[in-house]
């Protein structure tokens, strides 16, 4: 019989210790550290949800891997006192909390941050303002800036993640409220019918008007990046983060923009597995397998062993979950050098093929109707339904007439598409403005039409007149095997991910107007998909797609 010879660890732990913050503020932190020895490097995460929260935080492993572990409510949640402001006190608080665990005698003087989403951005927010003792950061599923990939996408609201984010965070306010002896029956009132019936509250019009959310018109009322969303991004400076990173993400997370651009502008070693923003082996309508947990590449320890090592800026390594395949592959960068960005352009009849589109070839046409948006099925999202994410199965959305799909031919060799992918639309609607959204979709052989990843852009626009648009796709990798087919879904609504454009070029206007959209695929004004294609013993690369992508 095994025998595992485990020597028990004594712990010393303190609930709600005071941490005075440099306005006198007091956060409260539970402190956890080894009994005996000492001193000791100190991890410290900050979170805005509480208490629960907190216990999924790896607090056994890093006593055990020798740190101690400070766990604190960011200011005006969970045990800490003040007003919690979303993103802006974060810095300024993180360091102050640094400062105060350098001087406790069980700290050796060096601080490490570590966090997923929120708790990330704390992390990094107090790397930027440069606390001395502060030597790594972990930041997995966070955004790199507060308008741009986080509040808005391609200039459209991310609005069901933002109102659903906000409404949790509105609750836990009224409930610390209440836990201090505030009457906070009115705002109670005003927040419950939002948050029992949210599919009524996603088609508030005009958006701005949904009730009882905090910071909801601050948001609502700067659609475009603005002197208040810089305000925001200087809490959040890049060029002031010197210590070394390591970024974790999710191809279906929300915030993957986010992963991929701190580590683009910070360095850094990168994990990346087929994970929404809650991790897990099954993701929408699809099992990626055990191998696909975060178990299975050892995240947690490695994760803590690269805080305790401290390794200098710029050490690096990149692992990603190739999906389709459903293997993990160590790769040295990321954008991956040997991807050839190749177009599969769009064609009159539905196709997606490799070779350029004649020059008479007649476009094709659909009408948007903002009262009737085409419903969102799966994606990169953190809706009240936490079942809708990841790739589901796009058939039901694929029969609307308002929605476009061109699809390659079945595919005869693996078509590996790994890296930074985006659509170019030539396209003219009749209204003063609209949206141009784009998806791509791995069919089965069995007819499922699976998600792969989606992106919008908003537009301002002279009716009638074809202009040029991107949609940024971010990123994926997908092997689509033999027999599958390629597929992208041209539309102008995703509802509720986004909001709706109503076609008056003014968000104030609540007046619905359906829009006439023509997508032009000839010669002269091509529509197409970038996809990076990995050459590989089973890829074909671009040059020689053969009829299979045609």
């Amino acid at each position: 019989m095994p025998k595992l010879n485990r020597a028990p660890l004594a712990i010393t732990t303190e609930h709600d210790a005071p941490i005075p913050m440099r306005d006198g503020t007091v956060l409260r932190a539970d402190l956890h550290r080894p009994a005996a020895g000492g001193p000791f490097r100190t991890l410290l995460i900050r979170s805005p949800y509480g208490e629960p929260t907190l216990r999924s935080a790896p607090t056994i492993r890093a006593l055990e891997m020798g740190f101690a572990v400070v766990l604190q409510h960011c200011r005006g949640r969970g045990g800490s006192d003040g007003e919690f402001r979303p993103w802006l006190d974060e810095g300024q608080d993180g360091y102050d909390t640094i400062e105060w665990i350098t001087e406790q005698d069980w700290s050796d003087g060096d601080v490490v941050a570590s966090g997923m989403s929120y708790l990330a951005g704390c992390a990094l927010q107090a790397a930027a303002l440069a606390p001395p003792a502060l030597k790594g950061v972990v930041a997995a599923v966070t955004p790199h800036d507060f308008y741009d990939g986080l509040t808005y996408n391609g200039g459209a609201l991310a609005l069901g993640s933002a109102l659903n984010w906000a409404g949790m965070q509105t609750m836990l306010g009224l409930m610390h409220a209440t836990e201090a002896g505030d009457d906070v029956s009115a705002g109670f009132a005003q927040l419950m019918p939002v948050l029992t019936d949210h599919e009524t509250a996603l088609r508030t019009l005009p958006v701005r008007d949904v009730p009882g959310v905090s910071w909801w018109r601050d948001w609502v009322d700067h659609p475009t990046r603005d002197a208040y969303w810089e305000g925001f991004a200087d809490t959040l400076r890049h060029d002031r983060i010197q210590v070394p990173v390591m970024h974790v993400g999710g191809w279906f997370d929300l915030f993957l923009t986010g992963t991929l651009e701190n580590h683009r502008r910070l360095g850094g070693p990168l994990v990346i597995g087929p994970w929404a923003h809650m991790p897990s082996t099954a993701t929408g309508d699809l099992n990626f397998g055990l191998a696909a947990s975060q178990q299975a590449v050892n995240l947690e320890r490695r994760q803590l062993e690269f805080l305790r090592a401290a390794p200098a800026p710029g050490d690096a390594g990149v692992q990603i979950f190739v999906m389709g395949a459903n293997v993990w592959r160590d790769e040295e960068s990321w954008p991956l050098e040997r991807a050839v960005p190749t177009p599969f352009y769009l064609h009159s009849g539905g196709r997606l093929g490799t070779e350029e589109p004649p020059p008479d070839a007649a476009p094709s046409t659909y009408d948007y109707d903002p009262a009737d948006p085409v419903p969102t099925v799966g994606g990169p999202l953190l809706l009240a339904d936490p079942a809708n994410v990841g790739p589901r199965d796009q058939r039901a959305v694929e029969q609307r007439p308002d929605v476009l799909c061109f699809t390659t031919d079945p595919l005869t060799t693996a078509v590996e598409v790994t890296g930074p992918l985006s659509v170019t639309l030539h396209a003219a609607t009749s209204a003063a403005g609209t949206d141009w959204t784009a998806k791509l979709v791995d069919v089965w052989p069995d007819g499922r039409a699976l998600s792969v990843i989606d992106g919008i852009v908003r537009t301002a626009a002279t009716p009638s007149q074809p202009a040029e648009h991107t949609v940024d796709l971010v990123a994926t990798s997908q092997l689509f095997p033999p027999g599958h087919r390629i597929r992208v879904e041209i539309s102008s609504s995703n509802f509720p991910r986004f909001d709706r454009n109503l076609g008056a070029g003014d968000p104030s206007n609540p007046t619905m107007i359906v829009q006439h959209q023509t997508i032009y695929h000839d010669s002269a004004r091509p529509s197409y998909i970038t996809l990076p294609i990995v050459p590989g013993p089973n890829v074909p690369g671009p040059n020689v797609p053969g009829p299979n992508v045609s």
